[in-house]
């Protein structure tokens, strides 16, 4: 999301230069996300190479899935960096700049159309200096260039497509275009011929432009503050605000807040979560139970929607419609992350097991087909794949969607129960919006869909609920087994630390969280019924990976991402604090010390190397790559939380885990922080949920501590633990230790004496004592967790 002034700014600049600028700059139309928008070439996608290439490129050595996949073609592409700004230099000609992702559709449509063509490689070749960037591994690259894209034509999306001055200054851009004029857009090789022509004739106006485009926008979108706290009130209104707006574009239809596409938001759900429970505990019942039918309306809705695989679990990019039906097929880690989170809290407010069953189906997805052999957790699944071995093309969705014969071929006498519950037809099933499927790409094909409640379906089957739950389980275990023989989506095995740091933070919280499930539940497939304390161990052992991996212990400095070795990128803003957040889960939900100690080494690397120590706020890279053009305070929770949003929670978590200067230091940054953004917690309060629930969060008087004292390998301490985060409290920090253990109480010695002294005081041998704190008081101790989770219910005092 930008700043509206960089945008207003910059189109002012545009308009009254339009004359200047070759006829090409007035075509660009902003790609958007749905498949009503591009003609009908979703059957197209990467072709397999063979063992002999034709063509080889400077790619080839690169490590990157994405750059690996264009390793071959006819095109002399070059990765982001010095030779290429060299070369341009040196033939004094302009940049053309490809960005994408390995499991980005239309990246492959784009390939197979354009950059395979050998005629469409001749004139870039000839007339440019071509790059290849993975926006996964350069996420500060793809920031100025979709920044810029947004701002000057409204959207963006990827492959993104900027022609640049050798110097790096953008002249125009779009996203993606078809290889010859039609649909009344331009075809590519009309937009290589009009920037060549440009670039001949009007280059100084080019330049000139591209030159002001930059500056405008790192005026924009690096704000400060010379106040170092909000105002009163800013954060109370901004919260009821968010919470207002989203209130109003919430679709009471199919769930959700907005329309068609319709994209999981998790930054959302936190947001009516949190205010719910401000509401709860002011006794205003009717808002609370407002928001929280909101919420559970969305993520049934989206759990019964084919946005979720319901063969193989985890969720999907986004529903092409309004009704979570049609998804983009493409499997990312940071949605899967964030998803298991709020059905995990979704779970510690309703205790209903159906939440914690779709937090365990993602997981578990994760864990059969995303995790590497060392705990690494890769990135993402393509949506595209070939419909048979061999076949040279791929199509989206091929691994995913079904013929009615197939299913009845498959699973035999119950084969009508099943179609009837997933709603699987003859003629294909993606008819419920106009939107699902316009150009008829699954003509005879299904998307799984829950249409029918389950109750009602086993009495009208004739048996009990339960039954009805395991033969559904049974054929989708059997539509599993058959899947695996398809060729199978590319998945992209580059481990991102931002990414990871999600999942870490999911593993960790469900494996006590899911504590509070009612003994002898039965899971149905893809469900395992994996033992909540393994999940904390893949969360220990993900972290151990980057940190013997990607973390210089003598720089303390993160390296961004890893595939086969570790990348040239950097450690980016977003990689510490996604991180950081994983690691405090970790620490608090049960893990060793040593992960809250690298949690504040990693802050403290993080403030040295991104925050602006007199303005607020975090920039998101480094500002040592002078090849990068802008550094961005980003503050838009999207699909992905921002980088400064987080930040803030992870301050004010820390400060109510240390005591004395060292809070006051969290604090202080965390309200210099929210003050930097100021503006956009009044005008636009939407766009930073998270921001919203971390300014509301600073201005709570205390948070509550719940303090467990004894030994770490009893039994009672896991119950102790899974009763301190049995339920929903985001206001609330979860300290353990164990008096024996030399390391904890040194560590709490040096940074909460308190702490320390509360360990002494209560340490009772064989029991584990627990104490809640709250505004410098404590309770009296516990000893039991059935008396812990009793004390954390009672509602506050006003």
């Amino acid at each position: 999301m930008l700043h509206q002034r960089s945008i207003s700014v910059l189109n002012r600049f545009f308009y009254h230069n339009q004359k200047h600028f070759p006829t090409s700059t007035k075509f660009r139309t902003p790609f958007k996300f749905s498949r009503v928008t591009l003609p009908k070439v979703l059957s197209m996608a990467t072709s397999s190479h063979s063992d002999q290439h034709k063509f080889t490129n400077r790619l080839a050595s690169e490590q990157s899935p994405y750059l690996l996949q264009h390793a071959h073609n006819p095109v002399d592409w070059y990765p982001w960096g010095e030779e290429a700004f060299a070369e341009a230099r040196r033939r004094d000609a302009p940049i053309f700049l490809s960005i994408g992702y390995s499991t980005c559709h239309w990246c492959h449509v784009m390939e197979v159309e354009s950059f395979e063509d050998e005629g469409i490689a001749k004139l870039l070749n000839d007339w440019f200096v071509s790059i290849k960037v993975d926006r996964e591994e350069r996420p500060d690259v793809d920031k100025v260039y979709m920044t810029y894209v947004q701002a000057l034509y409204g959207g963006g999306g990827w492959p993104l497509t900027v022609f640049l001055s050798p110097d790096l200054k953008p002249l125009m851009g779009g996203t993606y275009f078809p290889p010859e004029d039609k649909y009344g857009r331009p075809g590519f090789k009309t937009i290589l011929r009009k920037v060549k022509e440009a670039w001949e004739n009007k280059r100084d106006m080019l330049v000139k432009s591209g030159t002001f485009a930059i500056e405008q926008l790192s005026e924009a979108l690096s704000s400060s503050s010379n106040s170092d706290k909000l105002p009163d009130g800013v954060s109370e209104d901004a919260l009821r605000l968010c919470s207002e707006q989203l209130s109003e574009n919430y679709d009471s239809e199919y769930g959700g807040f907005g329309s068609a596409p319709k994209f999981p938001r998790p930054v959302e759900i936190n947001l009516m979560l949190y205010k719910s429970k401000k509401l709860e505990d002011t006794g205003k019942l009717d808002g609370a139970n407002k928001s929280q039918k909101m919420v559970f309306f969305t993520l049934q809705c989206m759990a019964k929607g084919g946005v979720h695989d319901h063969v193989g679990g985890g969720f999907h990019r986004y529903s092409v419609d309004e009704c979570w039906h049609v998804p983009h097929f493409e499997k990312m880690l940071y949605d899967q992350g964030q998803l298991a989170n709020v059905y995990l809290d979704a779970f510690s407010i309703t205790k209903d097991t159906f939440y914690s069953s779709l937090s365990r189906d993602i997981l578990d997805y994760l864990r059969r087909d995303m995790i590497g052999p060392e705990g690494e957790i890769f990135s993402a699944e393509d949506a595209d794949s070939a419909e048979n071995e061999g076949d040279t093309r791929k199509k989206e969705g091929a691994f995913y969607v079904w013929t009615s014969k197939e299913v009845e071929d498959l699973l035999g006498e119950h084969a009508a129960l099943f179609e009837e519950h997933y709603y699987i037809k003859q003629m294909g099933n993606c008819d419920l919006s106009e939107m699902s499927d316009p150009h008829n790409e699954f003509k005879g094909k299904n998307v799984l869909i829950e249409r029918k409640d389950s109750s009602e379906m086993a009495s009208k089957y004739g048996m009990s609920i339960e039954t009805y739950q395991e033969i559904l389980g049974e054929c989708r275990r059997k539509l599993f087994e058959v899947r695996l023989k398809r060729p199978k989506p590319h998945l992209d095995d580059k481990v991102i630390v931002s990414w990871n740091g999600l999942v870490i933070s999911s593993f960790a919280r469900a494996s006590k969280i899911l504590k509070g499930e009612a003994e002898g539940i039965k899971f149905n497939f893809p469900v395992v019924g994996t033992e909540p304390k393994e999940y904390l161990r893949i969360a220990d052992k993900a972290a151990s990976f980057i940190k013997n991996q990607l973390y210089n212990t003598e720089t303390h400095r993160l390296q961004h991402s890893f595939r086969n070795s570790p990348s040239k990128a950097p450690g980016f803003l977003d990689d510490y604090a996604f991180l950081i957040s994983g690691l405090l889960d970790l620490y608090e939900f049960g893990g060793e010390i040593n992960w809250l100690l690298w949690a504040i080494e990693l802050q403290e690397t993080q403030d040295t190397l991104f925050l602006d120590k007199d303005g607020g706020g975090y920039f998101n890279n480094t500002g040592e790559d002078s090849s990068v053009l802008l550094r961005v305070k980003e503050d838009h929770d999207g699909a992905e939380p921002s980088g400064n949003s987080v930040s803030a929670l992870n301050l004010i978590r820390l400060a109510s885990l240390v005591s004395g200067s060292k809070a006051e230091h969290y604090k202080r940054n965390a309200e210099h922080l929210l003050a930097v953004f100021e503006k956009r917690l009044k005008d636009t309060a939407m766009a930073v949920p998270l921001m919203c629930c971390a300014a509301d969060m600073l201005r709570v008087p205390s948070r509550k501590q719940v303090v467990l004292v004894g030994e770490r390998t009893s039994e009672e301490f896991e119950s102790m633990l899974g009763a301190a985060h049995a339920l929903y409290d985001p206001n609330r920090t979860v300290i353990h230790i164990d008096p024996n253990n030399k390391e904890e109480m040194d560590f709490w010695e040096v940074n909460n004496s308190n702490i320390a002294l509360m360990a002494k005081n209560n340490y009772s041998g064989s029991k584990v004592v627990a104490l809640v704190c709250q505004n410098f008081t404590c309770s009296a101790p516990v000893t039991d967790h059935s008396s812990l989770e009793a004390l954390l219910s009672q509602k506050p005092s006003s």
